[in-house]
């Protein structure tokens, strides 16, 4: 075979049909009506069959392809190792949390952003309703293979997601999975089957978690992937997942602490003009204590964040040659989900036109919130972050699906966090305060180093993860709560950030040295976008070519 675009299609068709719930997100027809099949048989079938289509991309000559195509089999090869991966680390297992990445949060968060605007797309999440009790029953199932091979989730983390479903259950009245617009007709269905059949599954999956998966669960002291069986390798493979690196935890860890050491100068110079003081226990103290530093209300958070991407769009064209054609939705956590969610988060827009892009900031105990990363969240997660980044993805319709819509996460996280720093470059933070807001999510990222492996490769408790972020980071105390436990639920995920804003970096200044003066920044960023998302060396290997071109 010299064509290797039949692989990519292929391998794009098992991820959504692997994804099935993401495809329709995503506005890909064809998928609505069925939820993912977590069952041993089918991620079996799945792994086989993405191992053999990594086999056969590894077949191709890459001298017969055209620069593009080089680069889809790399692609290619990557993510059905990924897939692998994943389906290896058997994370449905023990995965329990409030968090969209367990199975009952995901849905209570995912399926109220499917826009219902005709009839069949109606009856299509009717068809999807229906089918959560058999999709919970088997989840529930795994779960139970997990505690009898020594598999278990986190006792408090499972204590969380109770608490999530009974939140739920509470108020039928306000069920988030009846918050779209539909005709009225429609509606009184939808309400039947979500009384009659969705709340009671969800009841059901809720009393397993009470009942079984409590008394199983790992103690607070050992929350780590490191203290289940085959850990250390189980880690590992989720760090290589989620950085495309193979980077050792404790090569991971070092860099962490490094970044964290090397961050005091800076906090001295803004905390100086700030505060008055360049001690950084000082700084640290002020920005968490002062009544300056929080929130008066909700509007003032999503006023500050709305703000911030205006000023990010209109600067864009001097910095971008590609430039995201669609602007983005700001809008709070839902209340239902708050709680335990990130200060945080986006939700990218489908590709059929029916919903936007949206950014999503957690107005939860708002008076707690820091104030001063508000404009650095709205960089990263909007403009020019991960909105625009993925935006324009989405546009690049010259390439195969796999590279317009799979985002590795060290490549889309890393850019997020990349976009932190250039948007002072832009001269897009309006104050020294915001700057500190800057390097407080330097230190976030840097601090996921050290305690993602301190927790899941080293041993520590959630207290020392808790402590350590205290210590070193000038996040509030509710964050570094919700954070941990994201860290936690998600192993490795929380590598990505800084792994990949540090490569691309080092891919910028190999670009600079290169080309001289010829160097042009908008060519640059247009080539880490311009060629959709990418694992780190494949990306690399892109930038490295323009760059000698």
């Amino acid at each position: 075979m010299t064509n290797v675009l039949p692989l990519a299609d292929e391998l794009v068709q098992l991820y959504f049909e692997s994804n099935p719930l993401y495809a329709t997100i995503l506005g890909i027809p064809g998928y609505g009506r069925t939820l993912a099949d977590p069952s041993p048989a089918a991620e079996a079938e799945l792994r086989t069959r993405v191992q053999d289509l990594a086999a056969r991309a590894t077949g191709v000559d890459p001298a017969g392809l055209t620069t593009d195509d080089v680069v889809t089999r790399a692609m290619i090869i990557h993510h059905a190792g990924e897939m692998a991966d994943w389906l290896d680390s058997r994370q449905i297992e023990f995965t329990v949390s409030d968090l969209f990445v367990a199975p009952a949060a995901d849905l209570i968060m995912t399926l109220p952003m499917l826009a219902l605007p005709t009839p069949e797309s109606q009856d299509d999440y009717l068809a999807r309703l229906r089918a959560i009790p058999a999709y919970l029953s088997v989840v529930a199932d795994r779960h139970r293979a997990g505690v009898a091979a020594g598999r278990v989730p986190v006792a408090s983390l499972v204590e969380k997601a109770v608490a999530h479903l009974d939140r739920y259950l509470a108020a039928p009245k306000t069920d988030p999975l009846a918050r779209q617009e539909v005709p009225p007709e429609f509606a009184a269905r939808r309400e039947e089957v979500l009384a009659s059949v969705v709340r009671p599954a969800f009841a059901a999956y809720r009393q397993v978690l009470a009942d079984e998966l409590v008394p199983a669960g790992r103690p607070d002291d050992r929350v780590g992937v490191c203290w289940l069986p085959d850990g250390e390798d189980l880690y590992r493979r989720l760090a290589r997942v989620h950085t495309t690196t193979d980077r050792t935890p404790d090569e991971l860890h070092r860099t962490g602490l490094d970044i964290i050491a090397a961050l005091t100068d800076e906090y001295a110079t803004l905390g100086a003009r700030v505060f008055g003081t360049s001690d950084r226990t000082e700084i640290f103290a002020r920005m968490t204590s002062d009544p300056a530093m929080r929130w008066r209300d909700e509007e003032e958070l999503l006023a500050t964040a709305r703000d911030a991407v205006v000023r990010a769009e209109a600067a864009a064209p001097g910095w971008f040659g590609l430039l995201a054609s669609q602007q983005c939705k700001i809008e709070p956590v839902p209340a239902t989900d708050a709680p335990g969610a990130p200060q945080a988060f986006y939700v990218w827009p489908s590709m059929d036109g029916t919903r936007p892009g949206i950014y999503f900031a957690n107005t939860h105990k708002v008076e707690e919130r820091d104030k001063f990363v508000s404009e650095v969240t709205a960089f990263h997660e909007a403009v020019p972050g991960h909105h625009f980044q993925i935006t324009i993805a989405q546009e690049l319709t010259h390439l195969p699906m796999l590279r317009r819509v799979v985002n590795p996460n060290a490549y889309a996280e890393g850019w997020g966090l990349y976009t932190e720093r250039l948007a002072d470059e832009m001269g897009l933070y309006t104050s020294d305060v915001y700057r500190l807001g800057m390097l407080a999510m330097d230190s976030m990222r840097a601090g996921r180093l050290v305690v993602d492996t301190g927790m899941h490769a080293k041993g520590w408790s959630r207290e020392q993860a808790i402590a350590y972020l205290r210590e070193n980071t000038p996040m509030a105390g509710l964050d570094i709560q919700n954070e941990v436990d994201r860290y936690i639920a998600y192993p490795g995920q929380a590598l990505s950030y800084m792994v990949g804003r540090l490569e691309i970096q080092r891919m910028r200044r190999a670009a600079e040295q290169a080309r001289g003066d010829e160097f042009d920044i908008r060519a640059f960023h247009d080539q880490v976008l311009g060629n959709g998302p990418l694992p780190l060396a494949v990306l690399d290997d892109v930038v490295t070519r323009w760059s000698h071109s």
